[in-house]
């Protein structure tokens, strides 16, 4: 006969904790030796699928359907990453990930002179609707789920999109996807902007309200913490900056006339999720809750529009060049994080991408990591597992009370776009990065493989090279459709774009009927420059 245990559940404050055993999240949030009832006390019963959506915004979560798996690719030209997407898409990939390379983020051309020495490096090179129909031969667009970064010529990219699957004879109403499109964490964070801040409002709200009527399972803009954090920003600073940049987003939709119940539920959100589980865990719960109530406050009557969406990515800044095999465990961290957070997508980074671009091989490992979140590791049986654990709840309370006194004193500067204008956000990012750093130089953090548990041994880890000769086939197929186009009607449509862009038609329409026309993402960029100007 077994003895009976009798459980003592003693207060917290019974137990005395030495100055030495001091820990805290990465947002300094101070840990407790052992969490108890009290810690939660009066912490309501909540429901899966129902507002406020801590514990996800489906009633059954991943029994009823898996995260989307992402990988993100792109780099050299669009024949290039085209080959990629067939093989992820051959491996299991459930949804396609673009990135492009640093001219097309801020709108150039491959030809022009300050695309020398970064085409194809960092993504794909897209300069026209053709290389768009190359990116995705073979590729039915009504077929696939597609999410492209890109921000600042967002609205070009979305442009190409569009008319290469009404090539294709798409069903516009059935296409999916995200494009970022979120350029207030631009200015704060990651710097690939064109325009000043209120210019590039309005060709956001053009794409919701454009969207809204012909896109309508489109979601119009993924607005991202991930660089925030990238940049070394804490977990509370990256949900805290990034909701107040949603309620800049959604006051600017409003104020344009448009209906929160509408666009509303096209909104999504992009995260980081790092190496301290159970704070991103906290994170993703927290940021459901005070996103719903937000957009409560601002009027939202449909759940629908409620609802935190979101795509989450593995930390590319905690991975490291030194043994970058360890890496792989990284991700597998960061991975089942997102998922016990409640992740809608989620993409797992290569564990080369500390050293280049992610090689194939790495890109297997990094998606098959997700697989066996998904079919190994039980974290999708049921619901939101960590609810209910004393730390999880606590810890979700203390991330929403730290970031909402965050968004308050943002809200009393006058916004998000204040705040970025008066260098704000971008100054505590800095703090938060420094603070860090020194942790990380002193010892007092520990990195495996960097600053402790080091070996002299060379990585003979094989790394992706992008050959500078991709700039010249680039020029060579811009002066070839420049040679071929009708430039009458090229004229025609640039002036157009200009004209719109002096008063207040929507831009889209424009924009969609340029690159039909052949129009280049340069070409279109400048004639928005030569009315909006440049963001210095």
């Amino acid at each position: 006969m077994r003895k009976r245990v009798n459980f003592n559940l003693r207060s917290s404050n019974d137990i005395k904790v030495d100055k030495e055993q001091k820990r805290t999240t990465e947002s300094g949030t101070e840990i407790k030796v052992c969490y108890y009832p009290e810690d939660i006390a009066g912490l309501p019963r909540e429901v899966p699928g129902a507002f406020p959506y801590t514990r996800g915004v489906q009633s059954d979560m991943y029994r009823g359907r898996l995260w989307t798996m992402r990988q993100y690719a792109g780099f050299s030209t669009a024949e290039e990453s085209n080959k990629r997407y067939h093989y992820l898409l051959s491996q299991g990939v459930m949804g396609l990930s673009v990135a492009f390379d640093l001219p097309t983020q801020i709108g150039y051309d491959s030809d022009h002179i300050l695309a020398e020495g970064e085409v194809g490096k960092v993504g794909v090179a897209i300069d026209s609707l053709e290389d768009m129909e190359v990116l995705f031969r073979g590729i039915a667009l009504q077929q696939v789920s597609t999410s492209m970064t890109i921000n600042s010529t967002a609205m070009i990219l979305l442009a190409f999109y569009v008319a290469l699957a009404k090539r294709q004879g798409a069903d516009l109403s059935m296409i999916t996807g995200t494009i970022q499109n979120d350029l207030l964490k631009e200015y704060a964070a990651r710097g690939t902007y064109i325009y000043p801040p209120k210019p590039s409002m309005r060709i956001i709200t053009d794409i919701f309200e454009w969207c809204s009527r012909e896109l309508p399972k489109w979601n119009t803009i993924s607005i991202s913490g991930y660089h925030i954090r990238e940049a070394g920003s804490t977990a509370v600073q990256e949900i805290a900056f990034t909701l107040s940049n949603g309620k800049a987003y959604v006051k600017a939709a409003l104020e344009k006339g448009l209906d929160i119940d509408v666009f509303g539920k096209r909104l999504s959100f992009f995260f980081n999720a790092h190496n301290n589980l159970f704070e991103e865990v906290a994170k993703f719960r927290a940021a459901r809750r005070m996103w719903a109530h937000i957009m409560k406050d601002l009027g939202a009557k449909d759940p629908k529009a409620m609802m935190l969406r979101f795509h989450s990515q593995t930390g590319g800044s905690t991975l490291t060049a030194q043994q970058p095999m360890n890496n792989i465990a990284r991700v597998t961290i960061q991975g089942l994080a997102a998922v016990l957070g409640g992740t809608q997508s989620l993409h797992t980074n290569g564990y080369d991408e500390a050293l280049s671009l992610p090689t194939e091989a790495a890109a297997k490992i990094a998606l098959r990591t997700q697989q066996v979140i998904g079919f190994e590791s039980g974290a999708t049986d049921t619901v939101d597992p960590l609810a209910g654990s004393f730390y999880v709840e606590a810890l979700t309370l203390e991330t929403e009370r730290l970031a909402t006194e965050l968004i308050d004193r943002i809200d009393a500067m006058g916004g998000a776009v204040v705040a970025v204008e008066q260098g704000f956000m971008q100054e505590e990012i800095a703090r938060s990065a420094y603070v860090f750093q020194r942790e990380v130089e002193s010892g007092e953090r520990i990195i495996v493989g960097m600053n402790k548990f080091q070996s002299d041994e060379r990585s003979d880890t094989p790394v992706m090279h992008i050959d500078d000769s991709i700039r010249v086939e680039q020029m060579q197929k811009l002066a070839a459709l420049r040679a071929r186009r009708d430039a009458a009607k090229v004229k025609i449509c640039l002036d157009r774009i200009f004209t719109a862009a002096k008063g207040s038609e929507n831009l889209m329409p424009f924009v969609i009927d340029a690159v039909e026309h052949l129009c280049t993402l340069g070409e279109i960029s400048d004639e928005l420059r030569k009315v909006f100007g440049e963001y210095a």
